[in-house]
Formats: C-alpha cells, structure tokens, sequence
C-alpha cells in the first residue's frame, strides 16, 4: 500500500524545505510506502534551487512547469502519482504531515474514499475574521445547493482512493480545485469523511494567497460544477 503526498508550490522559498521534510519524517499506518510529487508552479524565487538537493532522492518526484495555478499543479501531480491513495498538502506551514495517519486510516479501513481534514471540526490560530467568514459563508452555501453537511470544503487536507480521484476530469486551472472536486464527487454519491485538524493561518506577507477575487471564483466554482461528474 503506497500514499501520494501531492505539494503544488509557487514562491515557497521559505517553507518548502522544512515542509518537505516534515512530510518526509511522518509514519504512516500499516506500513504504508510514502510518494512525494511536487509541482513547482513556474515559482520566480529560489523554490526550485532548493528543490534541487531532493533530485536524487528515490522517494521524491519532483515536475517544474510554467505559472499556470494550484489546480493545474494538482492535476499534473495527480496524473503521475501512483500510490494507492492520494493526499495534497500545501506547501507552506499552515496544516501539519502529523495528521496524514488520521486523513488515510478511515480509506484503509474501507469507510470510505474520500477524507477531509476540517479546520472547523479541530482547532484554528491566527485566522484573520474576513477568512473565517468567506470560509464559513461558502461552506453554507455549498450546503444548501448540494443538501450536505460539509464543515469545510475549502480545506486544503484532502485524500482520496486513487481511482476515485483520477476518474475526475478537473477542468478548472485556478483555486476552484476544491470546489470543483467536491462538488463532483457529491454528485457521484461518494460519502466524505471529515476529520479534525490543527491549523495555522499564515498572512499576506507570509505568502498567503487567497484574496477576494479567488473566492468568488469559488463561489461561481459551486454553480458552475452544481450537475457535472
């Protein structure tokens, strides 16, 4: 049984090395093998440099290509991965590789195939009011169009059985990934397990990349995706 740890990074010349390590560091149940695929997203720092000391490591896979967002770097990633399960992580400080044997233990277990590691189940730090409530506010929404009870769609801690989540053709390139597969794989009928986890808001100058913009992507991201599979 092998997991797919899938890292999009663009401009994460800060964290990349030490998240890459700590994904790196975790155990896993069950004597799972580990895969780390990361996409740097045509990042104009110095990501790719330090993702250089990774080449030769025969767990790490490492793909650079040209600026084209988080949800094209995550279905490049998801393309080539090739374990059992697959898992996204980002790829700053925000959410902690300690939470990976909780997000696959209820896959392993045959509960289900689709996990989500929720920020509103668990605890959350330094969330700046105007985030919580875009998150809040688009998880009701979500809710109400689709009649679940998902307490965080915007997550970035989702893991998924690997047919599953390459029988889903993602059509988006921009941050509506998670709208995108959440919605569809409701319309599929799949049963999403919801987890707690531990999370770290970062700021703008921390490199936090969500404005406004972005979330009414998402927003429009529900309508758009509301019958498609």
């Amino acid at each position: 049984m092998k997991l797919s740890i899938i890292i999009p990074a663009y401009n994460e010349e800060n964290t990349i090395e030490t998240v890459v390590n700590a994904v790196k560091a975790v155990s896993l149940p069950k004597n799972m093998e580990k895969e780390i695929i990361i996409v740097n997203d045509g990042s104009s720092d110095k990501t790719a440099q330090i993702l250089a000391q990774y080449a030769n490591d025969p767990i790490i896979k490492i793909y650079h290509q040209e600026n084209m967002g988080k949800t094209a770097a995550l279905n490049e990633g998801i393309k080539d991965a090739t374990g059992d399960i697959i898992l996204v992580q980002d790829a700053d400080l925000e959410y902690c590789p300690d939470h990976y044997p909780m997000l696959v233990e209820p896959i392993l277990n045959g509960e289900t195939n689709v996990v989500y590691g929720s920020r509103f189940l668990g605890t959350i730090k330094d969330m700046k009011f105007i985030n919580r409530f875009a998150n809040i506010s688009s998880n009701i929404v979500f809710n109400l169009l689709f009649g679940t009870k998902i307490t965080d769609i915007n997550t970035c801690y989702k893991a998924f059985k690997k047919d599953v989540i390459k029988s889903i053709t993602i059509e988006s390139t921009d941050f509506t990934f998670e709208t995108e597969v959440t919605s569809k794989l409701i319309n599929r009928g799949e049963k999403i397990i919801e987890i707690p986890i531990d999370y770290v808001a970062r700021s703008k100058e921390q490199g936090k990349k969500i404005n406004w913009g972005k979330a009414w992507k998402m927003f429009w991201g529900m309508i758009k995706y509301k019958n498609k599979t």
